[in-house]
């Protein structure tokens, strides 16, 4: 089993903050997408449409999409379950994992693929308009997690789920395209502070840091 990934990139972090919560160690080969290195052919034929993460079986059958590697893991390692243990869990965390992607995570994405200058070369074209546009969109989100976050402590209710690791790297990559949680959402920064102390996410950071210092001495 080999996983195809980067340590900071968005969805990367996702797969990478699961992993670390159910306890699962694979082995990883860094794919420097902002060199390219998704759009050669041999990572091409990997994933057709040039994103991270790619899981490769040793059958050689070839899972991308966050979310669906994720489901393998879960339903490989059940223990510790991150989609929701009855009917009704595992239905408000599809809920509100769906919504946490589609309108703040993928918001968020798209400020950055479309506006941050990092991303000239691999994003074309790159939209300003649309860029800008999916600011309120962001705030808009934030403002109706934040109000979901007032009567539970997680997304889903009272356990962490893969919603929440969705709506954490969403706020987490809200740093780089200069996107602040407002003031006023109490809940919802107090929510983003508490999860960046799991072991799960510290643990993830750790990692970066030894990445980056490693990079530093090269």
């Amino acid at each position: 089993m080999k996983l195809y990934s980067h340590p900071y990139a968005p969805n990367p972090k996702r797969l990478a903050i699961f992993l670390n919560e159910k306890g699962i160690k694979v082995n990883t080969v860094f794919v420097d997408f902002m060199k390219g290195a998704t759009k050669h052919p041999d990572f091409t034929k990997l994933n057709p449409f040039q994103r991270l993460p790619v899981l490769e079986l040793d059958d050689g059958t070839i899972l991308s999409e966050t979310v669906a590697i994720c489901r393998y893991f879960e339903e490989m390692n059940p223990l510790k379950s991150m989609f929701g243990l009855m009917a009704i869990e595992r239905a408000e965390v599809e809920m509100w994992q769906r919504r946490a992607e589609l309108y703040c995570f993928l918001p968020v994405v798209n400020i950055f693929r479309h506006l941050h200058p990092a991303m000239k070369e691999l994003e074309q074209p790159q939209v300003r308009a649309w860029g800008e546009a999916n600011r309120p969109k962001v705030f808009e989100a934030m403002r109706i997690m934040n109000s979901r976050l007032q009567s539970v402590p997680y997304l889903a209710g009272e356990r962490f789920s893969i919603a929440d690791i969705t709506l954490y790297c969403a706020l987490d990559f809200c740093k780089p395209i200069r996107v602040a949680i407002p003031n006023h959402l109490t809940h919802l920064i107090k929510y983003y502070e508490t999860l960046q102390e799991r072991p799960a996410i510290m643990k993830l950071k750790e990692a970066q840091q030894a990445k980056q210092a490693q990079q530093a001495k090269a």
